[in-house]
């Protein structure tokens, strides 16, 4: 009986401790994606150059807030500009708040004036799940190495208000400048805001 338990014991605790996920320091999971114009993106590709993952829904109010006041448009071309890549990933799925076709997306990046690098949909949560994205918007940057380098909100402010942008301390901005200073992140890692994530 004692043997029986611990083995059900051990298969709850298996799929937890298999699972590998994201740590500061340590290499960020790799992944391979079709953008929305039909390119293969594979974040490996991208080593020797600073990355930001952005989890984003339009429909999220959080989200809406980062990109009604420009803020998130304004970050991207700040990050690109200075060498960075930037890849937005939708992970909401099929039927779920935020879902929209490859095309649907190509409008809402018109229609905002978004500056990322590309954007992904990731609608079977793969990625997502990979990186343990919680909410719209969650953040994470990864060095030129390889290695995960701050993972979190984007910002000090979780208020949905937009006034709240301004004044706010952007964390993905701040570990940025870190990485190109040659200085350690700090902080590297914070708890994240916004809507959960439509998996």
């Amino acid at each position: 009986m004692i043997k029986q338990s611990l083995f059900a014991l051990a298969l709850l605790i298996a799929p937890i401790s298999a699972h590998a996920a994201t740590e500061i320091g340590q290499p960020a999971p790799d992944f391979v994606a079709t953008d929305i114009h039909g390119e293969e993106i594979k974040l490996s590709d991208f080593k020797g150059k600073n990355v930001v993952l952005e989890w984003s829904n339009h429909q999220c109010p959080y989200v809406v807030k980062h990109y009604d006041s420009h803020n998130m448009q304004n970050a991207q071309k700040e990050a690109v500009d200075g060498g960075a890549v930037w890849l937005t990933i939708v992970s909401s799925a099929e039927g779920k708040q935020g879902y929209v076709s490859p095309e649907e997306a190509q409008k809402i990046v018109e229609d905002v004036g978004a500056n990322a690098t590309t954007r992904i949909m990731d609608v079977s949560g793969e990625i997502g799940k990979l990186y343990e994205a919680k909410t719209t918007p969650h953040m994470f940057v990864i060095d030129a190495e390889g290695n995960l380098a701050y993972e979190g909100a984007i910002d000090d402010n979780p208020s949905v208000s937009q006034d709240g942008v301004e004044g706010a301390q952007n964390y993905v901005l701040a570990a940025l400048d870190s990485l190109n200073a040659g200085e350690e992140v700090n902080p590297a890692q914070t708890a994240p805001y916004g809507c959960s994530v439509k998996y």
